[in-house]
C-alpha cells in the first residue's frame, strides 16, 4: 500500500486554501448570522473551476473523481467555512450526478456546462415531511399533461429540507409518476426531473433552523408546475434506481466535509490552549485539556483513512458501500466530538460567537443527522454487512 498523497492533490489543497483564504471565520460568522447566501466565496469558487470539477470535461467540468472533489470540500470546511462553505457548492459539484450517467444527451448539454461554471444554481428536492427517510412513501405526483406545445407532467406535492432552493433555478426533483399501491415493488414507478425553481407554480419557504443559516433549507410548494419531458431524467419509473447510484458518492463528500470541520475545531482549540494562561500556565499543560484534543486528532485521523479508502472504491467503481457508509459514521462522530472538546477547550468563551467554535459545534452536529442518521448507517451495516435481519 503507498500512502504518499498525489502529487496533483497537493496541489487542489493548496489552490482551494488559497481561495479560502480570502474569507476568515468573521465573514462565515457574518454570513450566518444574516442569513446570507456567500455569493462572493461561490463566485470565486466557480472562479477557479471548482464547482465543476467532478463534472465531465465534455460538459465543460474537471473531469475529476469523487476523490478529487472529496478534498475540494474537505478543505472549505477545514478553512472555518464548515458547512456553510460546503453546502453552497456541494449540490453543483455533485448534485447531478444522476443526470450525468442517465441524462438524455441533449439534456446534459443543455444543462451541465451552466453548472460546472457556476451559472446556473440547482438544489436536490427528494425529502417529504410524511416519508422522511422511507422515500418510497413520498406523495408528489408528476401526472401525464400533452396540453402544452410539447409532451410533459403537472407536479404537485411538497418537499422539505431543499437546500439553496431560494438562489437556485433548478431543482433534482424526485416524484411519483405511478401510485406505490400500483407498483410490483415499491421502489418503482418513481420518476427524475431537472425542474424549474422560478416557475409561478413553485413556492419556497426558508425553514428555521439551529445552523447552516447561510445557506437555507426551505419548504418547496409544486402546485401544478409543468415539466416537458426533455426535462426527465433517464427513463419514466426508474428514478430512485438513479438516485442509488450516487449515494455511495454521496456519503464519502458528507464524511470530507465532517473531517474538514473537525480539523477546524482542533485547529482553534490548539491554538486557544497554547495561549490561554490559567493559574500560571497554559492550559494546554493540563491532561483535561489535552487529552480530549488528543483523542479528537486520533480519531479524526482514523476517519481520513476511512474516507481515502471509500473515494479509491468509488472511482474505481468497486463495491463501496460498506466503506462510504463506515466514513460518513465515523467522520460525523469524530467531528462533533472535536467541535465539543473545542468548545470546553474555550471554557464559557466556547459559548461566545466571537471565538467561533460555537458555530463549528452546531454544524457538526447536523452531520450526524444528514444526510443520512448515524442509526441508518448503522442499519445497512448490520444488515448488509453482518448479515442481520433486516430492521425496518
Amino acid at each position: 500500500m503507498d500512502f504518499a498523497e498525489h502529487e496533483d492533490h497537493r496541489a487542489i489543497r493548496a489552490a482551494v486554501r488559497d481561495v479560502c483564504k480570502q474569507f476568515d471565520d468573521d465573514y462565515w460568522m457574518r454570513l450566518d448570522a444574516e442569513h446570507t447566501f456567500p455569493w462572493e466565496f461561490y463566485r470565486e469558487m466557480a472562479k477557479g473551476g471548482w464547482i465543476g470539477i467532478a463534472i465531465p470535461e465534455a460538459y465543460g467540468g474537471g473531469g475529476q473523481g469523487i476523490t478529487e472533489a472529496s478534498l475540494v470540500l474537505e478543505e472549505v470546511a477545514a478553512s472555518g467555512a464548515c458547512m456553510n462553505g460546503a453546502s453552497a457548492i456541494h449540490l453543483s459539484i455533485f448534485g447531478m450526478h444522476p443526470v450525468v450517467l442517465h441524462g438524455s444527451e441533449e439534456l446534459k448539454q443543455r444543462v451541465l456546462p451552466a453548472v460546472a461554471s457556476g451559472e446556473l444554481h440547482v438544489a436536490f428536492g427528494v425529502t417529504e415531511p410524511d416519508a422522511g427517510l422511507d422515500t418510497t412513501s413520498i406523495s408528489t405526483r408528476a401526472v401525464r399533461d400533452n396540453s402544452g406545445d410539447s409532451p410533459g407532467y403537472r407536479i404537485h406535492g411538497r418537499k422539505v429540507w431543499t437546500s439553496k432552493a431560494l438562489e437556485s433555478d433548478k431543482v433534482l426533483l424526485l416524484t411519483r409518476t405511478t401510485p406505490k399501491a400500483e407498483c410490483a415493488k415499491p421502489t418503482e414507478g418513481m420518476t427524475l426531473f431537472v425542474a424549474d425553481l422560478k416557475d409561478p407554480a413553485v413556492h419556497v419557504t426558508a425553514i428555521p433552523k439551529l445552523g447552516r443559516n447561510a445557506v437555507a433549507s426551505c419548504e418547496v410548494v409544486y402546485d401544478g408546475l409543468r415539466v416537458a419531458d426533455r426535462d426527465r431524467v433517464g427513463e419514466e419509473g426508474k428514478g430512485f434506481r438513479y438516485l442509488l447510484d450516487g449515494l455511495n458518492a454521496e456519503r464519502v463528500l458528507v464524511a470530507s466535509e465532517a473531517l474538514g470541520i473537525g480539523r477546524a475545531a482542533v485547529r482553534r482549540a490548539v491554538a486557544y490552549a497554547k495561549e490561554r494562561v490559567v493559574f500560571g500556565r497554559p492550559i494546554g499543560q493540563n491532561q483535561g485539556i489535552s487529552f480530549p484534543l488528543a483523542e479528537s486528532h486520533a480519531r479524526l485521523r482514523a476517519a481520513e483513512l476511512a474516507i481515502r479508502e471509500a473515494s479509491w472504491r468509488v472511482d474505481q467503481r468497486l463495491p463501496s458501500g460498506e466503506q462510504a457508509n463506515t466514513a460518513k459514521f465515523l467522520a460525523a462522530d469524530a467531528a462533533f466530538k472535536a467541535a465539543d472538546a473545542a468548545v470546553q477547550t474555550h471554557g464559557g468563551f466556547g459559548y461566545a460567537s466571537e471565538y467561533h467554535v460555537e458555530r463549528y459545534f452546531r454544524e457538526a452536529r447536523l452531520q450526524k443527522l444528514a444526510p443520512v442518521p448515524q442509526e441508518m448507517v448503522l442499519n445497512y451495516i448490520a444488515e448488509h454487512v453482518l448479515g442481520l435481519p433486516k430492521s425496518y
